[in-house]
């Protein structure tokens, strides 16, 4: 008799509360290994499509192609959609074209054109078969708008009435229709030529009245979004405005779809990764699940890019060459001073670059920003400095010394706050990403402007 599997749980440590444990990714893998399916099924039932995904991202991708074929027709179609997009294409070319369009047959429309973006045309076919016409067309439609617009953001299903009813006309509708979104918010009432005029939040409806008139009780923060507009822009409305859904006109300002907070909140974290990856030289597709080659692939370009702003700023060294050989003592501070430019100049970057992205920082608060950050690395040169100071002297005692590094440390904190806050600006006015090319540019700026003053200074005090 086959034992009661252990339900598999989040992990109870508090620092990682909704993490699957070690034990039940093995418990997994065992089932999988053992070719288990019933034992598979039973630990699969208890968890959340999210967990799933969480598990398959954690395992080989040997023991995925086994997962899928030993589960089988069991895979749900949410569990596609909160896989990471890398995964999400290795696992469904595993997935057969009848299983893949099962699994998403009961998927809300912008789910499954988020899907139908990763397939090859048989599988697409295959998905848009085993949808009902009036979904088809809906999915297909969608699919005509540009990436990353509200058009593919927005879900078709839609709740609506007309701006006259009341609100026991309201329930009267939503308790005779059979094809409502499972999850929905808000019914958004419309004139004649349907274009969306207010909304009305089911808290509202269910707390009024029957004879109340919708429109009475319609929400004062309603905001529609063009179906153009960019996904960007639609997620920093929703967290502007603290929205829960919108609705979306096409050209003629007529209702389209509905955008729900989960999908903007979605757009929201995927850029706010794509801004620390960025930040840091990496991919935005950069994924734990990549091969060595394909992180490889993913990280070498900027790296060159490092590679050749560092020879550059080697350049900068070689043309005080004399001066170090004089002197050794500057090839040990040297470093100091470009370390704690460069740290200053990371600090100013990854403020002003958020700053941007949250659009807080603007062209009418640019130049007091700019203003404030050069005081800001003013102070901390000349505290820095200073400090510094007092070192060389006792490590050296070498009074001008001294006052050498103290001088290019105030200089070099200055040029990093500067270039810190500046830079980023500069190339979201070239319409450039700050996150992708901020980087590169403020390390070579700190580097040479601290190289230049420390070892200026030095040639010209010292010797």
């Amino acid at each position: 008799m086959l034992e009661e599997p252990e339900v598999l749980a989040p992990d109870p440590d508090p620092d990682d509360a909704y993490a699957l444990d070690i034990k039940s990714v093995q418990q997994v893998r065992q089932a999988v290994e053992e070719g288990d399916r019933e034992q598979l099924i039973a630990l699969m039932e208890p968890l959340h499509p999210a967990d799933i995904a969480d598990l398959l991202e954690q395992i080989e991708p040997g023991d995925r192609r086994r997962f899928v074929a030993l589960y089988g027709r069991e895979f749900d179609g949410d569990i596609l959609s909160e896989l990471d997009e890398t995964i999400r294409e290795e696992m469904i070319g595993l997935l057969s074209p009848q299983v893949l369009a099962e699994a998403v047959r009961d998927l809300d429309s912008d789910d499954v054109v988020d899907l139908l973006e990763d397939l090859d045309p048989e599988q697409r076919d295959a998905i848009l078969g085993a949808l009902g016409a009036s979904d088809r067309a809906a999915v297909q439609q969608s699919l005509t708008y540009p990436e990353y617009s509200a058009g593919r953001l927005m879900q078709r299903e839609v709740v609506m009435a007309p701006e006259h009813w009341t609100v026991g006309e309201a329930i009267d509708y939503l308790r005779a229709s059979d094809d409502l979104p499972e999850q929905f918010y808000h019914i958004f009432l419309v004139d004649p030529k349907l274009r969306p005029v207010g909304k009305v939040a089911l808290g509202k409806l269910m707390g009024s009245s029957r004879a109340v008139a919708l429109r009475t009780i319609a929400s004062d923060d309603f905001r529609i979004i063009p179906v153009l507009q960019d996904e960007g822009d639609v997620a920093y409305a929703f967290n502007q405005y603290h929205l829960i859904s919108a609705p979306v006109v096409d050209e003629t300002e007529r209702l389209v779809g509905v955008i729900t907070i989960d999908d903007a909140m979605a757009v929201l974290e995927e850029e706010n990764e794509e801004d620390i990856l960025r930040l840091a030289g990496v991919s935005e597709e950069a994924s734990l699940s990549d091969t060595v080659l394909e992180t490889l692939r993913g990280r070498a370009t900027w790296l060159f890019v490092n590679l050749l702003t560092a020879i550059f700023a080697s350049f900068v060294i070689s043309l005080f060459s004399d001066t170090i050989d004089s002197m050794v003592a500057l090839a040990v501070l040297m470093p100091i001073v470009a370390s704690m430019g460069g740290n200053a100049g990371t600090q100013t970057m990854t403020v002003a670059v958020r700053s941007i992205a949250t659009r807080d920082l603007t062209g009418s608060n640019a130049l007091r920003i700019v203003r404030r950050e050069i005081v800001v690395g003013a102070l901390n040169g000349a505290l820095f400095g200073f400090i510094m100071a007092l070192v060389a002297g006792v490590w050296f005692g070498v009074p001008m010394l001294a006052v050498v590094i103290g001088s290019a440390m105030l200089l070099t904190q200055i040029a990093a706050a500067f270039g810190g806050i500046a830079i980023p600006l500069i190339l979201e006015r070239l319409k450039i990403d700050p996150a992708l090319a901020s980087g590169p540019f403020v390390t070579t700026v700190t580097d040479v402007v601290g190289f230049f003053a420390f070892l200026g200074l030095a040639a010209a005090v010292l010797l």
